[in-house]
C-alpha cells in the first residue's frame, strides 16, 4: 500500500519524526506537500531531500525567502491560509497529516476532508474546538480520521476488532509531567525552565507546559470524546508516571485492553500512516524485565486545575472548549515569557470561561470569533 502525504507542520516535533518514518519507508510513503510557518532553512533542507511537488510557508516573508532559495527546483511556494487550503486539496495526495499547533489547523483539516483525504491527526484544536463539525463531515465523506497522539493511537489500537457498543470506559493515561506529586504552594514558585523538564517525552515547549498543568490531558479528553464517540462520563484519566501503558479501554465484561510500548512517537505516526497494516520498526523494544513495575494514581485535580477546567468546558460544550483552549494558549505564552506565574495559567483560563457567553453548535466563523474574543478579553 502506497501513501502520498501532505505534511502540515513539517518542522515541529511530530513533523520531523514523521519525516523519519518516511525515510524508513521510502517505497511506501511519498511526501507530495510540505507546510511550515517560518523556519525557512529547515524547510529548504526538507524540500531538497524529499522533493515534494508543493510547499507552503504560512508566513509570507518566509515564503518569499524560500522561493528565492529553491528557485533552481522550479517549485511554486504557496503562503498564508490560502496556501494551506490549497496544499491539502492537491489531487496527488491521499493522506494529510496535520501536525500544526493551534486553531490554524481547523480550516485546512475541513478542506482536506472535503477533498476526500484521510486525516492523520496530530492537531488537538481541530477536535477540541470543532469536533461537532469534523466527525460528521468525515463520516459523510467516508474518510478516515487516524489519531497520531500516542494516547489516542493506543485507544484506537485497543478498540480494534471489538464492538464499539461494548465499551464501558476509556482509560486515558497521563504521565503527570514534571510536577507530579507537588502541592499548590510548590507550584506557585515554578518557573518555565522547571516546567519544560518533561521526564519521558520530547515535545515542543507549548505541549510540555500543557503536560505539566494537565491541560494537555484535558484537551485529550475532549478529543477522545469525539474520536471514539463516548460520553465524557465514560472517560477516566489515570496518572501513570512510566508512560508505558499509553492508554486502555475497559469493556462491559470487565476486560481491559491496553497498548504498551516505549515512549516514542514514531510508532503512533507509522501506525496512522499504514493503518490497517503494521510495518516493522527498528526502534527500541519494551523490556518488561527492565521495568519491574508499573504504577497508577488518581489525578490531583484540586492542585492541577487544568483537568477540572477542561471537563467543565467539555460538559458546557458549544464554544466553551474553544475559550478554554484559547485562554490556555495565551496564558502559556505569557508564562514562557515570564509575564505571569505558573498558577496564573489556571486563573486566566477560569476568568475567560466565566466571562464567555456560550454559543451552541458554533460554525467555524463563530469558533474563530470566540477565540478572538478570548484573546481580546485577556489582552486588556
Amino acid at each position: 500500500m502506497h501513501r502520498n502525504i501532505v505534511l502540515l507542520g513539517s518542522t515541529g516535533s511530530i513533523g520531523t519524526q514523521t519525516l523519519d518514518v518516511v525515510r524508513n519507508n521510502p517505497d511506501e510513503l511519498t511526501v507530495v506537500g510540505l507546510a511550515a510557518n517560518r523556519r525557512v532553512a529547515e524547510v529548504e533542507a526538507q524540500v531538497r531531500e524529499f522533493k515534494p511537488k508543493y510547499v507552503c510557508m504560512y508566513d509570507e516573508a518566509a515564503a518569499k525567502d524560500l522561493q528565492t532559495r529553491i528557485a533552481d527546483l522550479g517549485i511554486k511556494v504557496m503562503s498564508g491560509m490560502e496556501g494551506l487550503l490549497e496544499i491539502v486539496s492537491v489531487p496527488e495526495a491521499d493522506t494529510v497529516l496535520t501536525a500544526v499547533v493551534g486553531m490554524i489547523g481547523i480550516q485546512p483539516t475541513i478542506r482536506a476532508i472535503e477533498s476526500g483525504k484521510d486525516i492523520a491527526l496530530a492537531n488537538k484544536e481541530t477536535l477540541v474546538c470543532a469536533g461537532h463539525i469534523i466527525m460528521p463531515l468525515a463520516a459523510q465523506k467516508k474518510v478516515q480520521i487516524l489519531p497520531v497522539d500516542s494516547e489516542h493511537s493506543a485507544i484506537f489500537q485497543s478498540l480494534n476488532g471489538e464492538p464499539r457498543d461494548k465499551v464501558e470506559k476509556i482509560l486515558l493515561t497521563a504521565s503527570g509531567g514534571p510536577f507530579r506529586g507537588k502541592k499548590r504552594e510548590e507550584l506557585a514558585t515554578m518557573t518555565a525552565a522547571d516546567a519544560l523538564k518533561h521526564p519521558n517525552w520530547d515535545m515542543g515547549p507549548k505541549v510540555t507546559i500543557d503536560s505539566s498543568s494537565l491541560v494537555n490531558k484535558g484537551l485529550e479528553v475532549m478529543e477522545a470524546r469525539w474520536l471514539f464517540d463516548v460520553s465524557l462520563d465514560n472517560i477516566q484519566v489515570v496518572v501513570h508516571p512510566q508512560s508505558i501503558v499509553h492508554s486502555a479501554v475497559q469493556y462491559v465484561d470487565g476486560a481491559v485492553i491496553a497498548q504498551l510500548g516505549v515512549p516514542d512517537m514514531k510508532l503512533p505516526i507509522q501506525y496512522a500512516l499504514f493503518y490497517p497494516d503494521r510495518r516493522p520498526m527498528a526502534e527500541k523494544r519494551l523490556d518488561l524485565f527492565e521495568l519491574h513495575s508499573l504504577t497508577f494514581e488518581k489525578p490531583d485535580t484540586d492542585t492541577f486545575r487544568g483537568l477540572k477546567l477542561a471537563f467543565d468546558a467539555a460538559y458546557a460544550g458549544g464554544s466553551m472548549p474553544t475559550v478554554f483552549n484559547a485562554a490556555n494558549e495565551m496564558a502559556v505564552k505569557a508564562f514562557l515569557k515570564g509575564d505571569i506565574k505558573y498558577l496564573e495559567i489556571y486563573d486566566m483560563i477560569e476568568r475567560a470561561m466565566n466571562h464567555h457567553v456560550r454559543i451552541d453548535n458554533p460554525d467555524v466563523a463563530a469558533i474563530l470569533a470566540a477565540e478572538k474574543e478570548t484573546y481580546d478579553y485577556l489582552g486588556r
